[in-house]
């Protein structure tokens, strides 16, 4: 619930800080006062719009913060905990906080985390429900009459399975329109992959064989040089008769191995020259190998020249480079093999289509029948409520029109609210028949009669008493009292019959300072509310009989 609400700088409040409690909460005050500004500053801590009036005049900035207390069974204790956004130290609280600066931008933060404004409208569902001055008008939309009878059909594992079987038949929906528009499409890629992957066969590339090829013809192509070079090599090194490293390294050697007698420092040279004789007549020997197995195949080379050039053809063709040409070659078999499968998958996946619309079928029916069970009991139990609140010869009714054709998530049905408001008269739909009091009314009872069925801890009441005096009025105070025992109840009224009923009563107050208006919230003893009905019941002058008045509404109610 809502344990505190501060306020700063945020329209005509310079700075407001209110603790509220369990039970039921009035806020009154004259009209004009703004009684409804705590209401619509605690709207932005659930991301709504902001705009720049909203900043009080001369300030930077608007503040407004929000804390609630949290029962462990609330949904919003493990969105908090899935987002990471609980504060570990005290895991039952929850503070939304909301920056709204003079020039327009926001900031929102839960327990100190910056978060966007759609998160803070995510968790709102979990917290409060606001009632505004024209909520009742929802009362004529019949998507919002069907939420109501869900709500108080209580059926939520009914509901997600109704929208989990929609999407799955949808999804499977989508697969077979998608796979009908491109058994076209895939008709003239396959021909193309067909003949590519036909021509690439053909050619039969093996991994790295162009990179084979192109070395197998440099070296063809350079057989002739090879074998030159290579004889000018050997000349030098060994087969020149008049002189050659060879024999020029050998006499070196052995007039080193007579130095090396006679003087012993020449022992390392006479090492290093006899490995020197070793390594050029090693290299001798490979050089006069290679030379020998040097090929000369013009008819091999021509060969190869020829599948080189048809490897850079296809490369071209397929704007691959020709060493990558085996890679692509597979990559085609690939995709024309799905294609070749892509057919077979049909008459399976307009099986599947089906069994997943029966099976939506079936649970829209279960839907439909829990539905109309429960609205049968929301219409006897909303026209007993309603009679209590002077419409006497009212009847309520919920109407269900279903078609299993028409599918959609929500389920098969479509509810249509209707009334009779007197003897005599067809029931027709609230939009055609039902005044603005009369909506009022009825919303307030429906939403008494679902809160057992609401998990959500805060419900806010902003003038929803509007068009409706007297008896009805303190059956509605009665109503709201009596909703309270189930959940925390915030209610904005003009109606001293609505204020007695309440637990906890809040004043409101317009003022000027310095030339600036500016308005408070104070929060009433029991005795203080005595003049303060008064007030409501008598206007600016309270008269004995009105302090007289107010005193015995209050203890009738407590």
């Amino acid at each position: 619930m809502l344990t505190q609400l501060t306020i700063n700088n945020f329209a005509i409040v310079r700075q407001l800080d209110i603790e509220l409690a369990k039970g039921m909460s009035v806020i009154t005050g004259e009209t004009g006062a703004g009684k409804s500004i705590a209401i619509d500053a605690l709207g932005l801590c659930f991301g709504q719009r902001v705009e720049t009036s909203m900043v009080r005049e001369g300030q930077e900035r608007a503040e407004i913060c929000a804390t609630f207390q949290l029962e462990s069974q609330n949904p919003v204790y493990h969105w908090l905990s899935e987002q990471e956004l609980q504060d570990p130290d005290n895991p039952t609280e929850c503070i939304l906080r909301r920056i709204i600066n003079a020039d327009g931008r926001s900031k929102a933060f839960i327990n100190s985390t910056p978060v966007s404004a759609s998160q803070l409208k995510e968790i709102a569902q979990y917290l409060v429900h606001i009632n505004g001055q024209h909520a009742s008008q929802l009362l004529l939309k019949n998507d919002y009459q069907l939420q109501l009878v869900d709500n108080f059909a209580a059926h939520p594992e009914l509901l997600v399975k109704m929208r989990e079987d929609y999407q799955a038949w949808k999804n499977l929906q989508n697969q077979v329109k998608t796979f009908q528009q491109k058994v076209a499409e895939n008709e003239a890629r396959k021909q193309l992959l067909q003949y590519q992957v036909d021509e690439l066969d053909e050619f039969n590339l093996r991994p790295n064989e162009y990179l084979e090829l192109e070395d197998e013809q440099r070296r063809l192509s350079s057989s002739e040089q090879l074998t030159q070079l290579s004889q000018s090599a050997l000349q030098i090194l060994s087969e020149n008769d008049t002189v050659n490293i060879d024999s020029l390294l050998y006499r070196a050697t052995q007039y080193i191995d007579e130095l090396a007698e006679l003087d012993p420092q020449y022992a390392e040279v006479q090492s290093m020259l006899n490995d020197a004789l070793i390594q050029v007549q090693e290299a001798t020997s490979e050089v006069r190998n290679l030379s020998s197995n040097i090929e000369q195949d013009p008819q091999l080379l021509q060969e190869i020249e020829q599948r080189i050039s048809q490897a850079l053809q296809l490369a071209r063709k397929h704007q691959v480079k020709p060493e990558d040409l085996v890679e692509h070659h597979k990559k085609l078999k690939a995709e024309l093999t799905v294609l070749l499968d892509f057919s077979d998958s049909e008459e399976m996946l307009i099986e599947q289509e089906k069994c997943a619309f029966e099976q939506m079928q079936a649970t829209a029916t279960a839907l439909t029948a829990s539905r109309q069970k429960s609205a049968n009991r929301l219409a006897q139990n909303v026209t007993q409520s309603i009679k209590q609140l002077a419409m006497e010869n009212a009847e309520f009714y919920v109407e269900l029109n279903t078609d299993l054709d028409k599918v959609s998530a929500n389920g098969a049905d479509n509810v249509i609210f209707t009334l009779r408001s007197n003897l005599g008269q067809q029931p027709q739909p609230l939009a055609k028949i039902a005044s603005g009091g009369e909506l009022s009314r009825i919303s307030l009872a429906i939403q008494v009669l679902t809160s057992d069925q609401s998990a959500i801890p805060t419900l806010i009441f902003d003038e929803v008493d509007v068009g409706i005096s007297g008896k009805t009025a303190s059956v509605v105070g009665k109503l709201l009292r009596q909703l309270s025992e189930r959940c925390q109840v915030l209610c904005v009224t003009h109606l001293p019959q609505v204020a007695c009923h309440g637990h906890h009563q809040f004043n409101v107050e317009k003022f000027t300072v310095d030339n600036k208006t500016e308005t408070k919230m104070t929060a009433l003893s029991q005795a203080e509310r005595v003049p303060a009905l008064a007030r409501l019941l008598g206007g600016s002058e309270i008269t004995e009989l009105a302090l007289a008045n107010a005193q015995e509404m209050l203890d009738l109610v407590h």
